[in-house]
């Protein structure tokens, strides 16, 4: 990987991607305000769940970056309920989202998400103009999701026609394929580009993201801070933390 810039760098940022053949692009608060919408959804299932456990402290703002944010639905569930102690029994993989099981909350979650995504997402303005710039240079792009849903987000976005390549959740677990923050579904996807790892920029706004990129041999890893703290992305291997991607043009 490229040499990590601090905080402080004055280097213009386009020095980021330059010489970059693809860009691997996770997708929920990236290009996406589709973060915000995972974060209520997680918060309506862990505050209605932990009704049934009152002793167990309450659904926290900073549990969704402490344990879920970025990370794989059912991963997510795991790790949440890890930190309050419970541990609940897997449930088969298209348990009914009414049961109190990994799954079946897993399942109840993503039920909340996709009412409400169906109405409709916008990109972020400065994601799409970063797109542009990219495909004006001839980058080859591709969306790395942990989320089983990227094809739908895509779409309802108006950008499944610029990816030549999505990784999503069930790419991943059809291929076996370990969840960030291990660099496995990048990995993968810069293979089926094509191209060698240290060609292509990961672009994340979650730690466990920015870790997966730092994990592996990338040409960089550009962190856009969304909420997760620009310290923290730096810490998690960014080469590079942006507000807005369209601060690398």
């Amino acid at each position: 990987m490229s040499e990590h810039m601090n905080e402080n760098t004055t280097a213009d940022n386009t020095t980021a991607w330059t010489g970059a053949s693809a860009i691997l692009f996770d997708l929920d608060g990236v290009l996406t305000p589709t973060a915000v919408i995972h974060e209520r959804a997680w918060q309506q299932l862990f505050e209605g769940y932990l009704q049934q456990h009152p002793a167990a402290p309450a659904y926290a703002e900073n549990d969704y970056f402490d344990h879920i944010d970025g990370k794989p639905r059912f991963d997510g569930v795991r790790d949440f309920l890890a930190s309050r102690g419970i541990v609940l029994p897997e449930g088969p993989l298209d348990d009914a989202p009414e049961n109190d099981t990994v799954h079946g909350l897993g399942n109840r979650k993503n039920a909340v998400f996709n009412s409400i995504v169906a109405a409709g997402v916008d990109p972020y303005p400065g994601s799409v103009k970063f797109l542009d710039a990219a495909e004006e240079r001839g980058l080859q792009l591709a969306v790395v999701s942990s989320s089983r849903n990227a094809p739908a987000v895509l779409k309802a976005a108006g950008l499944d026609h610029r990816f030549e390549v999505v990784v999503d959740g069930v790419v991943a677990a059809a291929e076996g394929l370990p969840g960030k923050p291990r660099p496995d579904t990048y990995t993968y996807a810069a293979g089926l580009l094509g191209l060698a790892s240290e060609d292509c920029v990961v672009v994340e706004d979650a730690v466990s993201g920015v870790q997966a990129g730092s994990a592996g041999s990338f040409h960089s890893v550009i962190g856009v801070d969304r909420g997760a703290g620009h310290q923290a992305l730096l810490d998690a291997g960014a080469t590079l933390v942006v507000n807005d991607l369209d601060e690398l043009l």
